[in-house]
């Protein structure tokens, strides 16, 4: 058996406990990039079959037999099952556990630890909605990084020859780091989801919206991305036009959908700050949008609160 110490990382064999959308991803990369991945296996054996059929000299195996065979063994389960499967398997010395979570601590994986096993994350930081598509833009995503060496180097080995660019994570980080990147995910798909409420008011489909819009965001990250966020921070706010943020306020206010308007005052407060801090406004125009976004959410509020 390969021990975890030996230098030519990418010949340690790779095992898969989870055949999901992140282990279809993962390991065609690995594979592809020259690691060995040996087993994989699942709850569901048709996808353990299907995803050792698509990797050469690859076999579908029970866990236990994983764990077993395997010098570095990724667990590709659901979050919540992380520690129930983990404390489940026969782990020893001289090889790795690594959970493939954003949010779960490695902690979870004690029972690994304890029986000699090094223990570690592993997060690439992506939608894995679809392996096809995911497989073609991992390359260049940010994949956040736990363990200590000599697993750390490992893992580190293995994000470069996946050409990923890697974060090392501190312990007790992990909840707030995959919060945070819900801003730039799952938030971003509910504020887009708010912009199409917005544009269906005006007869506009969804599909128009995103064509619109989707653009719009991406060249909003550019942006930021090359120039930073203060310094390349859009929108009314930023310009100190106080005129067409009152207009916005307006028509927020007149939809029956409140929470709208709500949402809005709250992230240009946030907006208003950013560029208070990147000296983008003078103080009088930082202190009339602040009057204006908390003036008209009071009267706002006091006005829901008479009808009640």
């Amino acid at each position: 058996m390969n021990s975890l110490m030996q230098s030519n990382v990418p010949q340690q064999r790779l095992g898969f406990i989870g055949a999901g959308r992140v282990a279809q991803t993962l390991a065609r990369a690995a594979q592809q990039a020259g690691w060995t991945v040996s087993h994989v296996a699942s709850r569901h054996a048709e996808h353990a079959q299907a995803l050792a059929a698509a990797l050469p000299d690859c076999t579908a195996d029970s866990a236990p037999a994983v764990v077993a065979r395997c010098d570095l063994v990724l667990l590709t389960v659901s979050d919540d099952a992380i520690a129930t499967v983990c404390a489940s398997l026969p782990w020893r010395a001289g090889q790795a556990a690594i959970h493939c979570s954003g949010a779960t601590e490695v902690s979870a994986l004690a029972p690994a630890a304890a029986a000699g096993a090094s223990t570690g994350g592993f997060h690439p930081l992506t939608v894995f909605a679809d392996p096809a598509a995911t497989l073609p833009s991992l390359p260049g995503c940010t994949v956040a990084i736990e363990a200590q060496d000599p697993l750390k180097r490992i893992l580190e080995q293995l994000a470069q020859d996946l050409q990923l660019r890697p974060l090392s994570l501190p312990p007790g980080a992990r909840a707030r780091y995959h919060a945070a990147a819900h801003y730039a995910g799952a938030f971003l798909n509910a504020l887009l989801g708010d912009a199409a409420r917005l544009w269906a008011s005006f007869g506009a489909t969804e599909a128009q919206m995103l064509a619109a819009l989707a653009p719009l965001a991406r060249s909003t990250l550019n942006a930021a991305q090359a120039g930073g966020l203060a310094g390349s921070l859009p929108g009314v706010v930023s310009r100190g036009d106080v005129g067409t943020l009152a207009k916005h306020l307006r028509a927020l206010d007149d939809l029956p959908e409140p929470d709208l308007a709500a949402l809005y005052r709250t992230l240009a407060l946030r907006t208003l700050e950013t560029a208070r801090r990147a000296g983008r406004l003078d103080p009088a125009q930082v202190a009339a949008i602040e009057a204006l976004l908390r003036s008209d959410q009071q009267l706002v509020q006091t006005g829901r609160e008479s009808v009640q």
